[in-house]
């Protein structure tokens, strides 16, 4: 065989080895997917940001981690809290972080960003890091404004996303509220299931 058609014969294999992993997908969840996997949503405004750098960690040097401070109110609940959810990447100074493609982008992390968030307790995000995960990291994350009539808006983000469409912050939080009481009906019948 002529070196060329071994070069492209070993290409091909290769390519066909790689297509389960060119081929992976960003996860797609409904919103009653995405109330079913975390552990609490808040629509507010982004106070705080600011970004831990850890040297060296068991799985690695130089992990960076966001943070951002959310106010607001607790969209199961309806009490007012103040929330931080993290997630991987971030720059302490222009020259010192990492970028991660999953992360939110600029406008959507700015300070005075109003947003609804969902958040999953998690002990390690990496690196022994943790703190409440920003779920699916951009894919937990929706900006919402006012309209004309002063009402709040949630931004969807298309075909799966859990906010789809847009759509008014009183429907979301009907919404979520009602899928919560069921996943903790459900968590309360197996429970009672295992005595």
């Amino acid at each position: 065989m002529k070196p060329a058609k071994k070069i492209i014969a070993f290409t091909a294999l290769l390519l066909l080895g790689l297509a389960p992993v060119l081929t992976a997908q960003i996860l797609r969840l409904t919103l009653k997917q995405m109330v079913e996997q975390t552990d609490g949503a808040v629509h507010g405004t982004i106070t705080a940001s600011h970004v831990t750098h850890l040297a060296e960690t068991k799985d690695g040097p130089d992990m960076f981690f966001t943070t951002l401070t959310i106010e607001g109110k607790d969209l199961i609940g309806g009490q007012a809290c103040k929330v931080e959810v993290s997630f991987p990447g971030g720059f302490v100074d222009e020259h010192t972080g990492v970028w991660n493609s999953e992360a939110p982008n600029a406008d959507d992390q700015r300070i005075g960003s109003q947003i609804v968030a969902f958040w999953k307790v998690c002990d390690d995000l990496g690196g022994g890091f943790s703190g409440n995960a920003l779920y699916t990291s951009h894919g937990g994350l929706f900006r919402t404004f006012q309209d004309k009539r002063g009402r709040n808006v949630v931004l969807g983000r298309g075909k799966g996303y859990a906010v789809e469409l847009n759509q008014q912050l009183p429907g979301l939080r009907k919404n979520i509220q009602a899928l919560d009481k069921a996943k903790q009906e459900r968590k309360a019948r197996n429970k009672n299931r295992n005595f």
